[in-house]
């Protein structure tokens, strides 16, 4: 083997395999995080959805009744 070439060989010790640990459980703790965020904004989201559709039933009956009051009027004032 050659002086300037690397060896044919890779070193792994336990300290670069720890630290590596250390950084793969932050981004997962990260993430776990976010998850918890983005369920809480879904639930939000739903809550404000579902009063949103219980208060707007009542607008077609009014507006219903509306086009039949102006067309019995049409028709008595004919």
């Amino acid at each position: 083997m050659a002086l300037d070439q690397p060896p044919p060989y890779v070193v792994i010790d336990l300290r670069a395999i720890y630290d590596q640990l250390i950084v793969l459980n932050t981004k997962v703790e990260r993430l776990v995080s976010k998850q918890d965020e983005h369920e809480r904004d879904n639930a939000d989201h739903e809550a404000r959805l579902r009063s949103l559709e219980k208060g707007r039933w009542p607008l077609p009956s009014v507006a219903l009744l509306v086009s039949l009051a102006s067309l019995g009027l049409a028709v008595a004032t004919r």
